[in-house]
């Protein structure tokens, strides 16, 4: 059966995040360590780790992973801000293996000027100064799959095999999927072949072994727009079909999967993560 989940805000204390996540009946949640508009978060006093810790494994929640802030860019060319962000980075893992959470998924960054190729040789020189940074931590990083908006890396499935072929500690990196920025980038997701293609190609450029969290998102944006815009699970340009593949799929029964969809109150008073994830487990028990 599928794992599934939701990314959980931490207004109020860490702990109230996975109160909120068991409340919805997730399996599993994902949140931001700190405010994203913020470069640096206040420390987090180890009693409020562990509070959230104990509230994890209270309510039987698995694979509580962490986002990074959008503020970082190991991509950038400016000096400055590329030094900025690893020394953010590197206080976000820190943040991250305090909570107990063992992944933070993080977005490539933007090269801002020039190409690709030297955008993704500062990822790489950048996280090879965030491991050598963070020797002994257990947390791990996942780049995510992007849409490729403006100069976005990780549009491109050879992108994310050039920073993993790269790490200096193979073990702690791994490949977040998100289904939204997929489709966004080009890669179809309908029909049945075109699915499969995509992830056959992407099993053969970076290695399905590497996939360690799914982010299921339906697209407002159509395929190839490299506009990064979510929707609802079956509401968007994405459609149902594609995500009850990918929930039936044998391979990914044991990889967490989160929602990262609008909040809010559905037209019918539901909440959208409740109605979400709601459809999202009619569709995974369907197969069984």
């Amino acid at each position: 059966m599928a794992i599934l989940g939701a990314h959980m805000s931490i207004a109020g204390g860490y702990h109230l995040a996975a109160e909120r996540a068991a409340q919805l009946g997730c399996d599993c949640v994902q949140i931001f360590t700190k405010p994203t508009t913020q470069w640096h978060g206040p420390p987090i006093p180890p009693e409020q780790a562990q509070r959230f810790q104990e509230a994890i494994r209270r309510h039987g929640l698995c694979c509580p992973y962490g986002h990074d802030s959008y503020l970082v860019n190991l991509a950038s060319p400016k000096k400055r801000l590329w030094k900025k962000s690893i020394d953010a980075f590197v206080e976000e893992m820190h943040r991250a293996e305090l909570l107990g959470l063992r992944w933070l998924v993080f977005h490539p960054g933007a090269y801002l000027e020039g190409d690709v190729s030297a955008g993704l040789q500062r990822v790489i020189m950048a996280l090879k100064e965030v491991f050598y940074q963070t020797t002994g931590l257990q947390v791990g990083c996942l780049v995510e799959t992007t849409a490729g908006q403006g100069t976005n890396l990780g549009y491109r499935f050879e992108h994310l095999a050039e920073i993993l072929a790269h790490s200096p500690v193979p073990e702690r990196m791994g490949v977040c999927f998100d289904t939204c920025h997929v489709f966004a980038a080009g890669y179809p997701l309908t029909p049945r072949q075109a699915w499969e293609t995509t992830f056959e190609d992407f099993d053969r450029v970076v290695g399905l072994g590497q996939v360690r969290c799914f982010h299921l998102n339906d697209s407002l944006r159509p395929c190839g727009s490299r506009v990064d815009r979510h929707a609802h699970i079956g509401q968007g340009q994405i459609g149902p079909e594609p995500f009850r593949w990918l929930l039936q799929d044998t391979r990914f029964q044991q990889i967490p999967m989160y929602l990262e969809t609008p909040k809010g109150t559905a037209p019918d008073g539901q909440d959208w993560d409740r109605k979400n994830l709601a459809l999202l487990r009619q569709w995974a028990e369907e197969k069984a």
